[in-house]
């Protein structure tokens, strides 16, 4: 598992996903408020780690990566 989450991806993703589950157990009831706390659970989770699943689908990649030898 190759890090693919840049320093400013993950930074954004850990702050809405701290948002989207403090709204989750602030404001939404029910289905929504779980829906939300997971949601917010998994950036959180994939900012922390440095990987995304759905990235590596995608072909997407933030990530800097130094080059060998420079």
């Amino acid at each position: 598992m190759t890090a693919n989450l840049g320093g400013a991806d993950r930074a954004l993703r850990l702050v809405a996903g701290l948002l989207v589950a403090a709204l989750g157990f602030a404001l939404l009831a029910g289905a929504w408020a779980y829906a939300a706390i997971a949601i917010g659970a998994v950036l959180a989770l994939t900012a922390l780690i440095g990987f995304c699943p759905a990235y590596t689908l995608l072909g997407l990649d933030t990530c800097r990566r130094r080059i060998p030898g420079a």
